[in-house]
């Protein structure tokens, strides 16, 4: 019996035990079949959702190739203007793997190395249109959205976020290689290869993090 403040008075009966229920038992049928059931949910809802969680992040830590192809011969580039190239990005998928790169010879006067040679990508780092470099100009210039970088590949104008790309270069036989691509900060500082549109350096690092796969960038 309560009172009428809903207080059980001593020596109340108790409240009768569920159907089914007998002494000692830990959890009802009711119960067991309803976490059963959640337990089933959960596992056709990870069928369905995992693979394609998988499919969509995998190519994320999926390693690029990493491919060094020489150009030509070292005394075939100059420290005054660019030779362009043809370079092979992915093997075995046709014209669709290939990209053209703008080489040079190292500059003294803009304070490169000598026997560096420097490997300009044509992606704009606006949205990826190709660029060309005009030699009259000494300018790369961006036909899509009017971007417009320096003979370094600096921007001096129009929307892209930061210099072109590079890719890393070296000598072996007397052959000029070139090898993978990584992004330049506007010091021209190497960093881990971005994609067009994101930003470089500084706190942009952490909003924009390089993808796992992507190769390390020069010493």
């Amino acid at each position: 019996m309560a009172n009428d403040k809903g207080e059980k008075r001593e020596g109340a009966p108790a409240p009768p035990d569920p159907p089914g229920y007998f002494e000692g038992e830990s959890m009802t049928r009711r119960t067991a079949f309803t976490r059963l059931g959640g337990a089933l949910g959960g596992i056709a809802g990870a069928v369905v959702v995992l693979p394609a969680v998988g499919f969509a992040v995998a190519p994320i830590f999926k390693q690029e190739q990493v491919i060094w192809e020489p150009v030509g011969s070292t005394d075939s580039f100059t420290a005054d203007t660019y030779r362009p190239v043809i370079l092979t990005i992915a093997e075995d998928i046709g014209e669709s793997g290939k990209t053209t790169a703008y080489v040079r010879r190292g500059s003294e006067n803009l304070e490169e190395e000598p026997t560096s040679f420097i490997a300009v990508s044509t992606r704009c780092a606006h949205l990826g249109c190709p660029v060309r470099f005009v030699q009259a100009a000494g300018n790369f210039i961006c036909p899509c959205h009017g971007g417009v970088y320096d003979f370094q590949g600096k921007v001096l104008g129009g929307p892209p976020v930061r210099p072109l790309d590079r890719f890393q270069t070296r000598v072996r036989g007397g052959k000029v290689e070139v090898g993978p691509r990584y992004s330049v900060t506007s010091q021209l500082e190497p960093v881990r290869a971005r994609d067009p549109g994101e930003f470089v350096g500084g706190v942009w690092d952490y909003i924009y993090p390089p993808r796992p796969s992507v190769p390390p960038p020069p010493n």
